[in-house]
């Protein structure tokens, strides 16, 4: 044996599966055979003692996963990167391997001891010398990253691990001579998987099936041309032996019984280090605070949350808790990403929930003029639905016309720096539109306990749920609907064909009528129906009284719109007579404006049908304007539409007998929307005799 290879390796006198720190572990504890374990980790040894040379670090009593040497640190050169256990179970190992280090002549560095990282378990070099691959998620932190390759002077990979079965690297992931990597990509998020791809290329890529992750097929130890390993299939075996590599298996089915086989047996510590590669990581960090009701309100959880979906990782520098129930809380978080796009996506997510950066490093908002006519510079920030302010001229500027999916435009006026959203198709070439997230705060309301559990609507919170009392729901909204009339406020009403089907047209006419309903939004299709119910008693050619199907029925909706279409708007049958009830007669009456947005399986449609879908739109947002409350009624796309254009603060209440379409306008952003899954009819009904509950019908002063 003439190589230069080094391991460093650890007999199993002391090995046993004492606790569980990882999923392999369970129902394995004092399960493995002492006597096995010390059989194939001698197989183990032999095999790599022929190919290169094993140095040995003496068990201790206390530490049974010792014997996996791995885990001691990470180490180029002459220096070491001592690991710091994430559970406390190993911890104890950590001043016996810093003694062998010191021992052996190594530089050692170690990290904080709140920075979690697990040495050769967590960074695997490339083969060639060339960068570090690092793994976080379970054991090791994002933060020890930039420090590793500070240390060690190389550039640093940082790869997020996702499956709890692969907590560490060298699990799922395995680089081998001249530039191939043995993985299992399902191990890793879609950010990671792409950061592979691009550094290793197809050729050089070797992806396993779960049926040989699962057997620690990338828990390998690679010696030049050979790969040792646990155990590998026929068509692994084929694949490494095709392109030049010598597949030897020794079973090591005791030590999987605590999450480990070959690697984890064994640290190199002669690892190539070339002159020409410094330090590099891709890592960035940065501060936020958060104010306010951050326990009650779950808003810390959910930026907690987000950080670690999204890839990030976090630590919480700072926490005050209110003393009083009103009190509100603040926070102080640095937030680590694996890159500056992650950072960016990451922040752009927290903004929306109130963060924003420390006084001392806000900066002013970047913007790009706009080059063609509703197309956005690329990287600029999408709304939402909270009040924003933007930082210009190192002043905060309120953004007018507040609502989610558009684009901000910032400018100057007389009286200084102005900023509005503007939807993409509105952009104009010259136009100043914000870019990435400096700059941008969210308002959220802090609001107490008090506050929150006497509002009217605080029993529902945001969500969907069908198991709630309908009558209970009813009660709470008959009361707003009955303060927002009493106090000159505005309600709109979002409403779908099942009104009409459902028998709530009576309903929501008496509604209208009574002063409860200030604008009315829908399609061509409520309106088709509700006049066809007016005119000719049938709905879809269903008698409505009845609830069967009159002969030739299914032509009355044809002939309705033909008659609207004869006077020239809705309006206009109605002031000569021919059309004399219903919802739309109603609006008429009460001068209640209404818009109906056209689609392509419109029949007709009716004159007051708007099919240029932009100018719906805007119809739709100047009715909403000012709205205190708004009802949707059985209407899935009007809703989401009408959701995605109100800004927070505006209360609404979306019904419909399917619990799917709530759901849809609360996965659109619309946190404030509240779902009530029940018939719509049924709905209408019991919130009309609610009202009369509250109070006797008065009339509505007419304005002629």
């Amino acid at each position: 044996m003439t190589s230069t290879i080094r391991f460093l390796m650890c007999p199993p006198d002391h090995y046993d599966v004492d606790y569980v720190i990882n999923p392999w572990m369970e129902g394995n504890i004092h399960k493995s055979s002492r006597d096995r374990a010390v059989e194939q980790w001698e197989k183990l040894h032999h095999v790599i003692k022929d190919r290169a040379i094993v140095d040995l670090v003496k068990p201790e009593i206390g530490v049974p996963d010792m014997v996996f040497t791995a885990n001691a640190g990470l180490v180029l050169g002459d220096k070491v990167v001592l690991s710091r256990f994430f559970h406390k179970e190993r911890q104890g190992e950590e001043p016996f391997f810093k003694q062998w280090f010191e021992q052996q002549g190594y530089t050692v560095f170690e990290l904080p001891k709140d920075l979690p990282f697990e040495g050769a378990g967590d960074a695997l070099f490339d083969r060639e010398g060339r960068w570090l691959w690092a793994g976080y998620g379970f054991r090791s932190e994002l933060d020890s990253h930039p420090l590793i390759a500070k240390w060690l002077d190389v550039e640093v990979l940082s790869l997020r691990l996702m499956d709890e079965r692969f907590y560490h690297l060298d699990t799922c992931f395995c680089p081998l001579t001249n530039g191939y990597l043995l993985y299992y990509p399902p191990a890793f998020d879609a950010y990671s998987n792409r950061l592979i791809e691009l550094r290793v290329p197809p050729s050089r890529r070797i992806a396993i099936d779960e049926e040989d992750a699962v057997n620690f097929a990338c828990n390998a130890v690679n010696i030049e041309q050979v790969v040792i390993m646990n155990q590998a299939s026929a068509a692994l075996k084929e694949r490494l032996n095709t392109v030049g590599f010598e597949v030897v298996e020794t079973p090591l089915t005791e030590f999987l019984k605590a999450g480990g086989a070959a690697k984890c047996l064994t640290l190199r510590v002669t690892e190539p280090v070339r002159a020409e590669v410094h330090a590099s990581a891709a890592v960035e960090s940065r501060v936020v605070q958060m104010q306010g009701h951050l326990l009650d309100s779950g808003l810390i959880n959910q930026a907690l949350d987000l950080i670690v979906e999204m890839g990030g990782s976090f630590q919480v520098l700072n926490f005050n808790l209110g003393e009083q129930r009103q009190s509100t809380s603040s926070a102080e978080i640095k937030v680590t990403a694996p890159s500056h796009d992650s950072m960016e996506e990451i922040m752009a997510q927290l903004i929306d929930l109130g963060a924003v950066a420390r006084p001392q490093e806000v900066c002013d908002i970047n913007w790009e003029a706009v080059a063609i006519a509703g197309v956005a510079p690329d990287d600029f920030y999408v709304t939402t639905i909270y009040p924003t302010e933007v930082r210009v001229n190192c002043e905060w500027v309120p953004v007018q016309n507040q609502r989610m999916d558009a684009a901000i435009v910032v400018g100057s006026a007389p009286s200084g720096s102005t900023a509005e959203c503007k939807l993409l198709r509105d952009l104009e070439v010259g136009d100043r539109v914000i870019v990435g997230v400096e700059g941008i705060r969210t308002v959220r309301k802090a609001e107490s306990r008090e506050q929150r559990n006497t509002q009217e609507f605080s029993f529902m919170g945001a969500g969907v749920s069908s198991e709630r009392r309908v009558e209970l729901v009813v009660e709470q909204i008959a009361w707003e609907l009955r303060q927002i009339r009493d106090q000159g406020g505005k309600v709109a009403v979002v409403a779908g064909p099942v009104v009409i089907h459902t028998g709530g047209g009576e309903h929501l006419s008496k509604l209208i009528r009574e002063g409860y309903v200030q604008a009315l939004l829908g399609g061509n299709a409520i309106a088709v129906h509700d006049i066809e119910q007016s005119m000719m008693g049938t709905s879809l050619g269903v008698d409505m009284s009845r609830g069967v199907a009159v002969r030739g029925g299914h032509r009355h909706h044809l002939k309705v719109i033909n008659t609207i279409r004869r006077y020239g708007s809705i309006a206009s049958a109605v002031e000569q007579g021919v059309l004399t009830g219903g919802i739309f007669y109603e609006c008429v009456k009460q001068q209640v404006p209404f818009a109906l947005a056209g689609s392509i399986r419109d029949d007709g449609p009716l004159p007051d049908t708007q099919m240029d879908l932009l100018k719906a739109q805007q119809d739709y947002a100047r009715l909403i304007q000012g709205a205190d409350l708004i009802l949707m009624l059985s209407s899935m796309l009007h809703s989401i539409g009408v959701g995605n254009m109100t800004p927070a603060g505006v209360k609404m209440v979306c019904v419909d007998i399917n619990p799917a379409v709530v759901t849809k306008l609360s996965d659109r952003g619309s946190v404030e929307s509240v779902g009530v899954v029940t018939d719509v009819g049924l709905f209408l009904s019991l919130l009309v005799r609610q009202l009369d509950k509250l109070t006797s019908p008065y009339l509505v002063a007419q304005v002629r």
